[in-house]
């Protein structure tokens, strides 16, 4: 199927408008809504590029920067089509619009329009759509020039912001044709460049963000500063659920430059002129709280509860065959996981900037989800024509700020102060109010013959609904279809094989996203598993794997991944390699990770060799940053990061109890990148979801000792 055909099918009706001289060009869809009817949105204009007068291109990105590199990357796909220097470009964030700017779930799964950055989807989800844009920016500016020469459009091509007539050689800047450009008729179906001509799309190029983050210049959401801002330092009931109980509210006033108080149920803030006078007066306000019905929540009945749940029936996400194992001649191999709560810890702590006047609500914030703050902010009376978003910068998301809890926070207060105010998380509120990666318990039993060969696959799965939880829908047939992501559909070619689920979300624990959260703890469970069966079977953990893939993408990066790892040549006594593979966010990846043990049982990462398959890559440069950055951030979380519950309180509360690696402690990360031209897959979340069962299985190399239990730092010592 060509590409054209496949933007055509998928109901790309594209639309131009002329404003002040400029080009606009715009995408409106026909939204496949639930029930089937399919509704057309004509007349709305989704404008993603923009040729002013004097031929600046302004580009409007449907997802945001958070350290991905998004801001390079889509641009270049405009760009690319459009015939433009990527150096002659700007970006703009798009308002909130999922109408607009929104993309259905199929990548997910689902039917819903929404204008999110997350999942691994920002290349695969405007891989057609913005090309599409580019080149039928192109067709128009080219047929604007062929009518102004009075030549055929076959003899003009565009190159660089112009258009050229090759047989006289005559040019013209894109902004002399822009104003034209906007009468003419959209082409239905814009040929797209053929891969062999792409001088974009394949070639490593610099971050655009980066100049700006190292001069210091780059505005992240904290860096907001309307004029006239005040400061509001906020705090929350330690308990999920709590109240207030008792304030000092005098004794904060009486700080110098705490001009407010604001108490709301389960949230207090003090408002300052500035940050160091707001953190004095909370000091001073010292808030008392009444914990309510979650203050008996504890970590080992919460555990205790998930172990009970995955015993239980559950329903089935996927069966194969017979799984009833052998009774005679067959080893049996069972084992239960447990992966912690997790919380995200961006380098960047929450915050809200609000100015909430006459019927306005105008916000600057970094968000990954746009158009749902949108929607939630209605719970506060507001609607979408009085909110104003202003997306900056994301100094970290991680799925995070796909929750918009953020905004309708910061609304809450700002609705009781007057004038602009920049509503700030310290470190502490951020770790321990966090909406965190569920606790997971996962059974696993398998059987193999006497030749090690896999006969039979159980697996169990115990834990937060965070899809429906996010969506408040319920469940299709009880199956959380990112909980059992990489676990129902495997790499593997399993003859016989059984996948269940049991829901069971847990009391005083909010729980959500969290950098790839279904691969994230599936793959460590399959992948620590199956190196499990390569043991009990006798074979190497690569050849085991080997023999049971089922795709021959997937059995390309194992077999390079093996070979630039140095698989099977001798390492220094205490240490080990381990192997992970995984075929999720539509690309494939496999890694393996080097371990050194010191002497008192310490685990030190040396090496992460990653060979990615990721279809079409677009930036060679960001893809490569991405697999460094998740490994490292998967590595972290693997090693020392759990959030633990006492008496209803997370007990960790900044990186010195929810460590991140020290650039002393990283290790080589190598990276291979397979080309080819495949429909590109997803980078962002690939590394941290493939990486701790490598690091496990090369702990089990080096020392003999399972780790069943995450992180390591309490599992290999269990």
């Amino acid at each position: 199927m060509s590409a054209a055909a496949a933007v055509s099918r998928r109901g790309f009706i594209i639309g131009v408008t002329a404003v002040g001289g400029a080009l606009i060009i715009g995408v409106s869809l026909q939204r496949l809504r639930r029930g089937g009817a399919q509704q057309s949105q004509a007349g709305t204009l989704n404008a993603y590029v923009r040729v002013g007068p004097d031929g600046h291109v302004t580009l409007v990105m449907p997802k945001v920067e958070m350290g991905q590199g998004t801001y390079t990357s889509l641009p270049m796909l405009i760009a690319e089509e459009l015939e433009v220097d990527l150096a002659a470009t700007s970006i703009e964030a798009a308002p909130p619009d999922a109408a607009v700017y929104g993309f259905n779930g199929e990548l997910h799964g689902g039917d819903d329009w929404d204008q999110s950055t997350g999942g691994s989807t920002s290349v695969r989800d405007c891989w057609l759509r913005l090309r599409t844009v580019g080149a039928t920016a192109r067709s128009m500016l080219i047929s604007a020039a062929a009518q102004r020469w009075h030549v055929p459009q076959g003899e003009c091509v565009a190159a660089h912001g112009e258009v050229l007539h090759s047989p006289s050689g005559r040019r013209l800047g894109y902004g002399v044709l822009a104003a034209a450009a906007a009468l003419i008729k959209v082409p239905a179906a814009p040929a797209l460049k053929n891969p062999k001509d792409y001088r974009l799309i394949g070639h490593p190029t610099p971050r655009r963000d980066t100049p700006a983050k190292v001069n210091g210049s780059a505005i992240f959401g904290i860096d907001a500063r309307p004029p006239q801002a005040q400061v509001a330092i906020i705090a929350f009931a330690p308990v999920a659920g709590g109240s207030i109980a008792q304030l000092s509210q005098d004794a904060a006033l009486a700080v110098k430059g705490v001009t407010q108080v604001v108490s709301d149920t389960d949230l207090i803030a003090v408002v300052a002129a500035d940050t160091w006078a707001a953190m004095k007066g909370m000091k001073a306000l010292a808030p008392r709280w009444n914990d309510g019905a979650n203050s008996a929540v504890q970590q080992s009945a919460l555990v205790a509860e998930l172990e009970a749940a995955v015993r239980e029936p559950g329903a089935v996400a996927a069966k194969a065959g017979n799984v009833t194992p052998p009774t005679h001649g067959a080893t049996l191999v069972e084992a239960l996981y447990h992966q912690p709560f997790l919380a995200h810890a961006t380098l960047e702590p929450m915050n809200c900037t609000v100015h909430w006047q006459d019927g306005l609500c105008e916000f600057w914030t970094g968000t990954q989800a746009p158009d749902r703050a949108v929607a939630k902010l209605a719970d506060l009376g507001l609607k979408p024509e009085q909110i104003r978003i202003h997306n900056l910068l994301i100094g970290g998301g991680f799925g995070r700020r796909l929750e918009v809890d953020g905004l309708v926070l910061g609304a809450r207060v700002a609705r009781h102060v007057k004038g602009p105010v920049r509503v700030l998380w310290d470190r502490a509120q951020d770790i321990q109010h966090d909406l965190y990666r569920p606790y997971y318990v996962d059974h696993l039993s398998a059987s193999l013959d006497k030749r090690g060969n896999l006969l039979s696959w159980r697996h169990t799965i115990a834990g937060a609904a965070v899809s429906a939880i996010y969506s408040g829908e319920p469940l299709k047939n009880g199956i959380d279809d990112d909980a059992v992501e990489a676990s129902a559909n495997p790499a593997y070619a399993f003859a016989n094989m059984e996948v269940r689920y049991v829901r069971h979300d847990p009391q005083g624990v909010a729980t959500s996203w969290w950098r790839g959260v279904g691969p994230t703890r599936s793959v460590f469970v399959v992948e620590s598993f199956m190196d499990e069966l390569a043991a009990a079977g006798r074979q190497d953990p690569v050849q085991f794997r080997r023999g049971l893939l089922k795709d021959e993408r997937m059995r390309a990066v194992l077999d390079l991944a093996a070979d630039r790892a140095g698989w099977g040549k001798a390492l220094p006594p205490g240490s080990g390699r381990g192997v992970s593979i995984q075929h999720a966010f539509g690309s494939y990846l496999a890694q393996v990770v080097e371990v050194s043990m010191s002497e008192k049982g310490q685990v030190r990462v040396e090496r992460v060799v990653c060979v990615l398959d990721c279809g079409q890559i677009v930036n060679p440069d960001t893809v490569r940053a991405q697999l460094e950055g998740g490994a490292t951030f998967g590595i972290s979380a693997a090693l020392a990061n759990e959030i633990t519950i006492a008496n209803g309180r997370v007990q960790q509360s900044n990186f010195h109890d929810f460590p991140s690696l020290r650039i002393t402690e990283a290790p080589r990360i190598e990276v291979h990148l397979v080309e080819n031209h495949e429909t590109p897959g997803g980078v962002g979340e690939t590394g941290t979801a493939c990486v701790a069962a490598a690091l496990c299985n090369a702990i089990y190399a080096a020392t003999g000792k399972r780790v069943r239990t995450l992180p390591v730092s309490r599992g290999l010592h269990a």
